[in-house]
């Protein structure tokens, strides 16, 4: 006997279970179907983690400096057991508290794989989910009205760069990690290769990135890019761009080693570890997909505006239709679903004013176009940029490097993207979101009065100089 729903969601990830409470909200009975814990990837295996590790770093670098703050210590030293298990304090009480928001909405929780049935007795369209329970019972089966597919991702790697979880690791295995490395060469400088270098250098690791592009985070604004560069080798890290790793030359004994090609040039490396981290890969099998009309490209599933796929009724939100790979993107696309399904009219979701995060030290935000982006879309612009060594607070932190970078439409005066790098930047990127959202000229945003001193003030000179009227630069 089939147990009859209004939306079953494949994936209990941030996409899925933000997805369910707002069903739930709405009046859908509703179920989730997670193969493995409630809050997916991002709880257990990356966002929640790896934030903990790098608060942990964070303050172990403050701490080796903090007679700069007149604080005077001695033997600051490092428990990579207790760094470990705070971090899975931190991710037990967050899976907890996913646990009681599902018994809450009333939302059942189903442990186990699902898949996608095609046509049977139980529906003549595709969509009745078989659950491969995990605790060996028999097989349940869910009758849908609708699904979301929310199956997230998995770390992508290199042919020849097979992860071994001893010398080759991908992020999942170097949270894992019981004991640091005293050298590791990370392959790919995206958003977790650097964060993976910032964090890892301020452990005191000898790090090395090794990037294919000509510049590290290649999708953030070229002026970013640089500073960002420049602050991770005042840690110590190596950055080599432009540069071809050569995976058949891997060797693993007492360590790995590799070589890659720069400029033509064979250069070898080596270290303890090796950590692949070129981004990832949307989770298409063994769901179902083959047994609908669902179009599937490059591991991505394809959707339309409302998040439904070629099967109107099937919709799918996450990593697995590409595109943002941001768990705060994943829910709002979830949320987005829901509301189609119930009837209502949700706007379409808008990616230009979506705030992407990377969570270094110092850390960097961004929304909106970057400057090259821009250009090479047409527009005319003009710009604001204030550093953070005028700004008072960032002195009483410690913390002054970077700055504040504002574009506009020089025509329309329409901001068109603001990128911060600095202390607590992916805090303060909210207001820039916010001003997008409303549709705020950077004079709005210099009229708002900053309160002094706050690192927020950084934002308001920033407006203030798109149109040359910074008082403190």
């Amino acid at each position: 006997m089939a147990n009859e729903y209004d939306l079953v969601i494949l994936g209990g990830g941030t996409g899925g279970y933000v997805a369910a409470i707002r069903a739930s909200q709405l009046g859908l009975k509703t179920a989730i179907v997670e193969k493995s814990k409630l809050g997916g990837t991002c709880l257990h295996n990356g966002c929640i983690p790896s934030k903990a590790l790098l608060r942990s770093a964070e303050v172990y670098a403050t701490a080796k400096k903090a007679e700069d703050f007149g604080v005077l210590t001695s033997d600051v030293s490092l428990d990579f057991g207790k760094v470990q298990a705070r971090k899975a304090g931190i991710v037990q009480k967050l899976h907890s508290g996913v646990q009681y928001l599902m018994k809450k909405g009333k939302i059942d929780v189903y442990e186990g794989n699902g898949r996608i049935l095609g046509p049977s007795i139980f529906s003549p369209i595709p969509g009745t989910i078989s659950v491969e329970m995990n605790n060996g019972e028999e097989n349940e089966m869910l009758l849908p009205k609708n699904v979301i597919v929310s199956t997230g991702s998995r770390p992508n790697t290199l042919p020849g760069l097979d992860v071994d979880g001893k010398y080759v690791l991908s992020s999942e295995e170097a949270l894992k990690m019981e004991e640091l490395p005293k050298s590791i060469l990370i392959v790919g400088g995206g958003v977790i290769g650097v964060e993976w270098a910032s964090m890892l250098a301020d452990f005191d690791v000898d790090v090395t990135v090794i990037e294919y592009s000509n510049t590290i985070v290649p999708t953030e604004d070229k002026e970013i890019s640089l500073e960002l560069k420049k602050q991770l080798e005042k840690k110590g890290v190596k950055v080599v761009t432009g540069a071809k790793v050569l995976s058949e030359t891997l060797e693993k004994k007492e360590q790995v080693s590799i070589q890659a090609e720069i400029k033509g040039e064979k250069v070898f490396f080596a270290a303890e570890k090796l950590l692949v981290s070129v981004g990832r890969i949307g989770n298409v099998e063994g769901i179902g997909l083959e047994n609908t009309d669902i179009i599937v490209n490059n591991n991505k599933i394809e959707v339309n505006d409302h998040f439904q796929t070629k099967e109107s009724h099937i919709y799918a939100i996450g990593d697995v239709i590409g595109g943002l790979q941001l768990a705060h993107v994943a829910s709002h696309e979830g949320l987005k679903a829901v509301e189609h399904i119930a009837g209502l009219t949700p706007e379409r979701l808008d990616y230009q004013k979506i705030a992407k995060c990377i969570y270094t030290h110092p850390e960097v935000a961004s929304i909106g176009y970057s400057e090259e982006e821009a250009i090479a879309k047409g527009f005319a612009i003009k710009k604001g940029k204030f550093s953070f060594q005028a700004i008072g607070k960032a002195l009483v932190h410690g913390e002054q490097e970077g700055f504040v970078k504002i574009i506009a439409d020089r025509k329309t005066d329409d901001i068109l993207g603001v990128h911060i790098i600095g202390p607590h930047a992916t805090d303060m990127i909210s207001e820039a979101a916010l001003a997008m959202v409303l549709d705020a000229a950077p004079w709005e945003i210099g009229a708002t009065i900053h309160p002094h001193p706050t690192l927020s003030e950084a934002i308001g000179e920033a407006a203030l100089a798109v149109d040359g009227k910074e008082i403190h630069g």
